[in-house]
């Protein structure tokens, strides 16, 4: 369970739970596309935009804006597959918790 923002895991990991909630949605939803039957024209861009995603949270923490930009990627591509929505609102609030961009 993540705690509030900010806060670091007590397991001895120094890894940022907000990175660890986005890496688990991602995969949740990576496994979920990678078993759902139906074929889809953008189910390609999905599936690259998912893969980025996971190498980020590999990385430390992400850049907000190319989270985002990575999330509208995927919701343009599957948003109509209703069968994936859940795991896409699990991976947009995975999102949301590491805040808006800085404003320029």
């Amino acid at each position: 369970m993540l705690r509030s923002l900010g806060q670091r895991s007590v397991t001895g990991s120094d890894e940022d739970p907000r990175v660890a909630e986005l890496r688990t949605a991602v995969s949740r939803l990576r496994r979920e596309l990678a078993t759902h039957p139906a074929e889809f024209p953008d189910r390609g861009i999905a599936e690259d935009e998912l893969a980025a995603l996971a190498a980020m949270t590999v990385s430390g923490i992400p850049e907000v804006p190319r989270l985002r930009r990575s999330l509208l990627l995927i919701a343009g591509s599957i948003g109509s597959v209703s069968a994936l929505a859940p795991g896409l609102r699990e991976v947009r609030s995975a999102v949301e918790m590491f805040g808006d961009p800085p404003r320029r």
